[in-house]
């Protein structure tokens, strides 16, 4: 949700001017004449009846907004996961730059949520789902590979089996009987899950076993989380002030 100062009813104030320049005594909001003190909204001129309505228009932090803009910025980071994996799997490459959607996805999420509110809270909250979106892709990726792997190990296993042409095919006596084995017990999912995470969240270190690659990775990882981290700063409004302007001096 945009700002409701800076929409069609509110003149701009995102154009700046300084004292001595034309206009310059004459607020930038309802063009009415300053004659004593005024105030400076993103750098330009405001009289205290234009700050006083920005002021009780802009939006309040509070902790609905904060626990909105999580939850959105969880949903984005979920998105961003599935775009990231998904576009690794379908084509079969690896490529960071995928982290930079990702940081736009989520740091836009929490924007949104938050309705245009930012601050500290929201950028560490963009930067930490950003990580984690893009980290944590790698356990499908990496479940994908190995389901790959195992259906392309019996099909290299009967190839192998198989005589040259032209040779006559071997009879092999039936396998002695064996005792049967028993069952496995099934692991603890639970635990199974925590390793994944772990393993899920420390694979961008992990990839510095190849250091080229590993350190060109988290340097795109970083970038992607700047994007987060600069949006979710959220929508600034700088007012300065009050300021008393000096009296024409007497001839």
């Amino acid at each position: 949700m945009s700002n409701p100062t800076l929409g069609d009813e509110t003149p701009q104030f995102s154009t700046a001017e300084y004292a001595g320049t034309p206009g310059a005594d004459r607020c930038k909001s309802c063009n009415q004449t300053i004659g004593g003190s005024y105030y400076r909204v993103n750098g330009a001129t405001a009289c205290p009846t234009c700050v006083e309505r920005v002021k009780q228009e802009m939006p309040e932090d509070s902790h609905a907004a904060f626990t909105r803009a999580l939850l959105f910025g969880i949903g984005g980071a979920i998105l961003g996961l599935i775009l990231y994996a998904a576009f690794t799997i379908i084509t079969g490459l690896i490529i960071g730059y995928v982290s930079l959607a990702v940081g736009y996805i989520v740091g836009k999420a929490i924007k949104m949520g938050s309705g245009g509110i930012g601050g500290r809270r929201y950028q560490i909250a963009a930067a930490v789902l950003t990580y984690a979106a893009v980290a944590m892709a790698a356990v499908p990726i990496g479940v994908s590979q190995a389901v790959k792997a195992r259906k392309a190990a019996p099909r290299a296993q009967v190839q192998s089996v198989q005589p040259p042409s032209g040779e006559p095919s071997t009879i092999t006596s039936p396998p002695e009987r064996q005792r049967p084995t028993p069952p496995k017990r099934p692991a603890n999912l639970g635990a199974a899950l925590i390793v994944l995470a772990f393993i899920g969240l420390a694979s961008p270190f992990l990839e510095l076993a190849n250091p080229m690659h590993g350190l060109i990775g988290l340097v795109i990882l970083f970038v992607g989380i700047r994007i987060a981290w600069q949006i979710a700063r959220g929508t600034s409004v700088q007012i300065l002030g009050p300021f008393n302007r000096a009296a024409p001096a007497s001839s």
